[in-house]
């Protein structure tokens, strides 16, 4: 492993639910001996990439967090939608998303949670499957070809009794998707949860990322979330330089 290898293992032994973590943690998560363990997380420590606490603990430092937000496909993005973010949370009451693809994996930007509502697992930097949440459905279905075939020649992992794992049943899925402009995914990550979702595009037309919402199977009519989800999803992309968003809103962009 070269020396900038090891140097992003320590980090990438950072993860939702290990946010915090020990010397020995680190070293064995990143396959380092303690002693390169200890030496590289004091440079990461130096450079501002981790922070030490008072018993000698590790977290993910404050200068990452900077970095990060130059980033545009993720917290650029997330601030220019916000606004439209929150309006879309307080007129549902749903579970919002903010989404974007890395690769054969959907990740979250924004995530804003609804009290009371139907529990979900995806919260602000979680990545899933792009096959089993409605915003990874769209990513997926607007992807290059040669992504979604990899994706689709498997395997796909299988969360539920009613997460798509037939590649054929997928492929239509994914063809619908293209179709109307939205995925819904029932009961496909998690049970009782129902994800709708629809693309955002950037400058030049393209799907850069995918507005979501989720509700509770028993609670909403999925489709009746539709017109307001779009909306806002249109504004976004309005805000980034879309040109379809300033077309009749009925009309449907092809890949």
């Amino acid at each position: 492993m070269t020396a900038a290898g090891r140097l992003l293992a320590v980090l990438d032994a950072f993860a939702p639910g290990r946010s915090v973590l020990t010397l020995s943690e680190i070293s064995r998560r990143a396959g380092l001996s303690l002693t390169t363990a200890h030496r590289l997380a004091g440079e990461l420590v130096n450079w501002g990439a981790l922070e030490r606490d008072a018993d000698g603990r590790y977290r993910i430092g404050l200068h990452l967090l900077e970095l990060a937000a130059l980033a545009p496909r993720g917290l650029e993005l997330r601030e220019l939608a916000q606004p439209y973010l929150e309006d879309l949370f307080h007129s549902t009451r749903a579970h919002v998303h903010l989404a974007v693809r890395d690769g054969a994996e959907v990740v979250y930007v924004e995530t804003l949670r609804a009290r009371g509502a139907v529990t979900v697992l995806s919260r602000l930097g979680q990545r899933w499957p792009l096959h089993v949440t409605g915003t990874g459905l769209v990513l997926l279905a607007h992807a290059p070809r040669e992504v979604q075939e990899d994706v689709l020649a498997g395997p796909l992992k299988r969360y539920t009794a009613k997460t798509v794992t037939d590649p054929t049943a997928l492929r239509r899925i994914l063809a619908e998707v293209r179709h109307t402009g939205i995925a819904v995914a029932e009961e496909q990550l998690t049970l009782e949860g129902v994800a709708i979702a629809t693309p955002i595009r950037g400058a030049a037309d393209e799907v850069v990322a995918a507005l979501g919402l989720v509700v509770h199977v028993d609670e909403y009519e999925p489709r009746a979330l539709v017109p307001v989800m779009s909306a806002t999803a249109r504004a976004i992309s309005r805000a980034l330089g879309a040109p379809s968003a300033h077309r009749n809103p009925g009309a449907v962009v092809g890949r």
